[in-house]
């Protein structure tokens, strides 16, 4: 989770998924920068009335979703939290609450992903470009042949801005935030040599990437500064660690049930694997969270 007693999270007002997450940006002005306004159409001149055209349509508002959505979700996470790790029935419907009622289904979940998706699929096709011609290569490809050779944390720390990069919401945080938890993970992952990469090592990259996404996306999500961690230091490791592997366990489902080979992907499709992926990963983990729910 990256935090060590609270985690802050949104309202439960916000739309299920912005208008941001899915447009490209506000409308682009006229030639003369007043929207709805041609300058430049047949007939015009300096003395003439300017052309007054329709202005670009807006897209439309969200609605706003339900503000006590995550509240269960929120409810039995607390419960699973206060327990220090131990009540996993709790957790198993914080995740199921979360993915089913919270976020809509796994594809409004997986959609809410945002910059995490992108993101994704830019390590991804880094990755596949490194398998297939060498980490020099694709390196030089993103104008960063300088960090050829160099240890594999650095290489990662050099392509984070790429990658992930850095903006002011919430969203691209969050896609910035697992990038940075994922240099982290791949020496414990045993993966420290990128040159020597193999496609099983790559999809345990992403693996790693996605986990921290999703887990990074929940916690900001149903956190809204009201979960504290244990103070005991284990329970508090004991918490995020059962979560991440629950989260974990997912993805490397998902990716499993995948017959795409990744290290074939071209540009063009990354983002739609990577997409699918985190839908794919979402079902799971909210069928994962019923079982878990009624275990005894």
């Amino acid at each position: 989770m990256g935090t060590s007693s609270a985690f802050g999270g949104q309202g439960g007002g916000t739309p299920l998924v912005p208008s941001w997450l899915e447009d490209g940006g506000a409308p682009s002005a006229a030639p003369n920068g007043v929207p709805g306004i041609d300058v430049t159409a047949p007939g015009n001149d300096a003395d003439a009335a300017p052309a007054v055209t329709s202005p670009p349509a807006l897209p439309p508002i969200p609605p706003m979703a339900d503000p006590t959505r995550f509240s269960a979700a929120r409810n039995n996470f607390s419960r699973f939290a206060g327990s220090g790790g131990s009540d996993g029935r709790s957790l198993g419907r914080a995740v199921s609450h979360y993915v089913g009622s919270s976020s809509g289904g796994a594809r409004t979940a997986a959609t809410r992903m945002g910059s995490a998706r992108g993101a994704g699929g830019r390590l991804l096709g880094f990755l596949s470009d490194a398998v297939n011609r060498g980490t020099a290569e694709a390196l030089r490809a993103l104008n960063l042949g300088a960090l050829a050779g160099r240890p594999i944390e650095e290489i990662f720390l050099g392509l984070a801005d790429y990658v992930c990069p850095d903006g002011g919401s919430i969203d691209e945080g969050i896609a910035r935030e697992a990038f940075i938890e994922t240099i982290t993970d791949l020496a414990g992952a045993g993966i420290t040599d990128l040159d020597g990469l193999t496609a099983d090592q790559m999809q345990t990259v992403f693996e790693l990437y996605a986990t921290n996404a999703i887990e990074a996306r929940l916690c900001n999500d149903i956190g809204a500064k009201t979960i504290t961690l244990p103070s005991d230091s284990r329970e508090a490791e004991r918490v995020q660690t059962r979560l991440h592997d629950f989260i974990r366990r997912a993805v490397a489902d998902a990716l499993a049930t995948s017959r795409t080979v990744a290290t074939a992907l071209t540009q063009d499709h990354v983002l739609a694997f990577v997409g699918r992926i985190y839908e794919q990963a979402f079902g799971i983990l909210q069928i994962m969270g019923d079982v878990e729910a009624e275990a005894r």
